[in-house]
This record gives structure tokens, C-alpha cells and sequence, in this order.
């Protein structure tokens, strides 16, 4: 065997050699990049599991906030349609009241009755002070669509356009909503103005 020879059959065994080598790394490189797939998409599912948490929570928190605000709601305005009966129950006692002539209010026989309708009277608007019920201001005041109920314009040269000369059925307020508008007359320029 020359020296020719030698040189090429330990060429031919390195490259055996080399062969090998890389047929082995292959597997090996191919798995590698099998897991780092894996990973990644673990990675990606993880993300995504992670914004659907996120989104559980801030979906739950809101229902439970709606939840107690309705709650809430439920305990300040619960008694909205009995207070509206009731006012009419006011409306009539304070009728009743004005239309006493003044006469009857000094007879003695009378004069108890009319002290005891004038202390329920004065008791009744006590009782809606204390549940929230409040009187809506309205002689005197501009119109304000969202508390008074225009019924009728009344012409008028000492008040402003626009302006409550006549308050005809008294609103009131359950807290901070609107239990029933007043009823007003509204100021308009006179006729030929």
C-alpha cells in the first residue's frame, strides 16, 4: 500500500466517520427542534389561558359591582310606588286643609280638628324628610323639564319668560330620582308685547 493509498482509505474512514456522526446529531437536532416547537406553543397556550383568566376576573368583578348596585337601588328605591300613593294622600289632607275657611279655624268646635289635621299634616312631611322625600322648588324657578310638568303658560309682565308663576300639584324627590314632577304654570310675554 502506497502512500496514496493510505492518505485515501483514512480520508474514506474520516468521512465514515463524519457520516456517523451527523446521522446521530440529526435525531438529536430533530427532537431539539421538536421540543422548542412544543415549547413555544405551551408558551402560546399558556398566554392565552392567562388573558382568559383575565378576563374571568374582570367579567366577574363587574357582575358582582352590578349586582350591588342594583342591591343598593333596590333598598333606596324600593319604596318609590308606595311613596307615590302616599302623595296623594297628601294632596288630599293639604286640600282638605286649605279649604277650611277661616271662621271654622277659630270656632271652638272646630279648632281641634283643624290643630289635628295640621300636626298630621306637618308629621306626614316629616316622615318623607326622613325617607328622602323631598319637596321639588318650583314657584319662582325656571322651568326644568327634568322636575316640572308645564300645564299651561300664564301671560305674565312681571316675570320672566320661561319663569314658574303657579304651581298647581307640588313634586317631590325619592333621594336623588324623580318620584312625580310639579305641575306649573309657566311665564309667557302678555299678548300685544
Amino acid at each position: 500500500m502506497n502512500e496514496d493509498d493510505k492518505i485515501a482509505g483514512q480520508a474514506t474512514n474520516e468521512a465514515e466517520t463524519l457520516r456517523e456522526e451527523t446521522a446521530s446529531e440529526a435525531p438529536e437536532v430533530a427532537e431539539h427542534d421538536a421540543v422548542a416547537e412544543e415549547l413555544a406553543r405551551l408558551r402560546s397556550d399558556l398566554e392565552a389561558q392567562k388573558q382568559e383568566v383575565l378576563y374571568a376576573r374582570a367579567d366577574t368583578q363587574n357582575v358582582r359591582r352590578r349586582a350591588e348596585k342594583e342591591v343598593a337601588d333596590a333598598r333606596a328605591y324600593a319604596v318609590t310606588q308606595f311613596a307615590r300613593d302616599i302623595l296623594s294622600v297628601s294632596d288630599n289632607l293639604i286640600r282638605a286643609l286649605s279649604a277650611i275657611p277661616q271662621d271654622m279655624r277659630e270656632d271652638a268646635k272646630f279648632k281641634g280638628l283643624v290643630t289635628g289635621l295640621e300636626a298630621t299634616g306637618r308629621e306626614l312631611e316629616t316622615v318623607f324628610t326622613r325617607h328622602g322625600i323631598v319637596k321639588v322648588e318650583a314657584q319662582g324657578q325656571p322651568l326644568d323639564p327634568n322636575r316640572h310638568q308645564a300645564m299651561m303658560e300664564v301671560p305674565s309682565a312681571d316675570a320672566e319668560p320661561g319663569t314658574i308663576v303657579q304651581e298647581i300639584q307640588s313634586g317631590y324627590m325619592l333621594n336623588d330620582r324623580l318620584l312625580r314632577p310639579a305641575l306649573v304654570g309657566v311665564a309667557k310675554k302678555p299678548d300685544g308685547a
